[in-house]
């Protein structure tokens, strides 16, 4: 989840390339700052507000809130600055976005799991408030070299051609790729597709 050459078209890598993923499931109130646990208190909110467009509300109805349910999935931002976040996260509310692409080195670097379809994130802002909630529907790990015009256009940035996510691919790579690692044709990319689920368009 990367992009372009100029800094205001960077995505996210792994799970994000701007903050820290917020991981509710493992949010200790004790361990962190005044900023993360409001973070957390909105995170919260936005869920309870928002699951039922997971199609989790109805059930617990009947048989109460299971813990899928009550902890909310990972909150990240796109982009490596807020306003990235911003310009980012407005193409996935007007639906022009529904894909983004990352290195497979920065997972192995973070020690991260990929992302897995039917995963649900939320999307924060640049100013790190939850915004959008959204659900992976495919991941694929393929080379630079093999990212398609279809894969290209549905990242839903610059022209939406692939010859300009290849160029602006190949330049954040060459700039964000973890120590050690150098950019090539044959490098490995995750390519995700999601949905948005909240809000609708």
């Amino acid at each position: 989840m990367t992009d372009d050459a100029t800094p205001e078209n960077t995505e996210r890598t792994s799970e994000t390339a701007g903050p820290e993923a917020f991981d509710p499931a493992t949010f200790d109130p004790e361990a962190v700052s005044a900023e993360d646990s409001a973070l957390a208190g909105e995170v919260l909110d936005f869920w309870a507000a928002t699951r039922q467009y997971a199609g989790l509300a109805k059930a617990s109805i009947v048989v109460g809130q299971t813990v899928g349910e009550t902890v909310p999935p990972q909150a990240w931002s796109f982009g490596d600055e807020p306003e990235l976040a911003e310009q980012l996260l407005g193409a996935v509310l007007a639906g022009e976005k529904t894909a983004t692409s990352s290195a497979l080195w920065d997972y192995d670097a973070e020690g991260a799991p990929l992302p897995v379809a039917g995963e649900l994130s939320i999307l924060l802002d640049g100013e790190n408030h939850p915004r959008a909630l959204i659900r992976t529907t495919s991941v694929e790990t393929t080379t630079f070299e093999e990212v398609d015009e279809d894969f290209a256009a549905a990242e839903g940035e610059d022209d939406r051609t692939l010859e300009s996510w290849r160029k602006g691919h190949e330049a954040y790579f060459r700039r964000n790729l973890p120590e050690g690692r150098e950019f090539s044709l044959d490098m490995p990319v995750v390519c995700e597709r999601f949905e948005l689920l909240y809000p609708r368009l």
